[in-house]
């Protein structure tokens, strides 16, 4: 940052699972997200049936593998690679998963049967991405856009609410005749160069502004990080 400034980071934390969880309404992770839970150790506590506090950091890596991999349509034979299990323990890691979740099972199955309906996959908002591959003869290339219409509308929901959290950010940054400026957006997250007599405004509006989005009820919390560099961000 020049002299006189620093920089704000502005992240979201684990806004893709918020985003399942809003898009399934499943009961079991909008009440972790809501009692601001790690998302990672409240599966593995489902899923392995221990209290939160008794879960354990391989149990805790199992849930994140799974929690994430399900997003991307990966199955057993991924995830047992991934966490060095079986194929069968993973199969049942899988089962256990969609028993406690079983509402994220049922929106990603509505996300394939409405993209071979209708060709395309939505997010949220209603932005389209169009899979004509859906209706392919080969086998693998069908399962591919299958993939597609369940990540998609998780991941395209996440870049929309961003775009939506920025248009908002740069409408109050000229309202309030702030000198404040975005820098970049990288992913999920927002750098701002940010003048420090500005600081203490920036750093209560832009998660403020960021967390609410319309149409979006799951809780979406924003991480922050201040310093001269951006590696120090974090």
């Amino acid at each position: 940052a020049p002299e006189g400034h620093v920089l704000l980071s502005c992240d979201y934390s684990q806004i893709e699972l918020r985003v399942m969880a809003e898009l399934s309404q499943d009961s079991g992770l909008l009440d972790a997200f809501t009692q601001d839970r790690d998302i990672h150790t409240h599966t593995a506590s489902l899923v392995f049936e221990v209290p939160l506090e008794d879960v354990t950091k391989s149990q805790r890596y199992a849930a994140k593998a799974v929690n994430f991999g399900i997003m991307f349509g990966q199955g057993a034979f991924g995830l047992a690679k991934e966490i060095g299990v079986s194929n069968d323990e993973a199969k049942k890691f899988i089962s256990s998963y969609f028993k406690r979740y079983s509402k994220v099972q049922d929106i990603m199955t509505e996300c394939v049967e409405n993209s071979h309906d209708k060709g395309y996959t939505e997010t949220i908002f209603g932005r389209r991405r169009y899979l004509p591959e859906i209706h392919h003869s080969n086998g693998r290339i069908r399962s591919g856009a299958e993939r597609i219409a369940v990540n998609s509308p998780i991941q395209g929901s996440a870049a929309d609410i961003i775009k939506i959290a920025m248009i908002a950010v740069s409408k109050e940054l000229k309202t309030r005749q702030l000198k404040s400026k975005i820098l970049l957006q990288i992913h999920d997250e927002l750098l701002f160069e940010v003048p420090e007599d500005e600081l203490e405004t920036m750093k209560e509006l832009i998660p403020q502004l960021m967390s609410s989005i319309p149409g979006i009820k799951v809780p979406l919390k924003v991480d922050t990080g201040i310093a001269k560099t951006w590696d120090e961000c974090d």
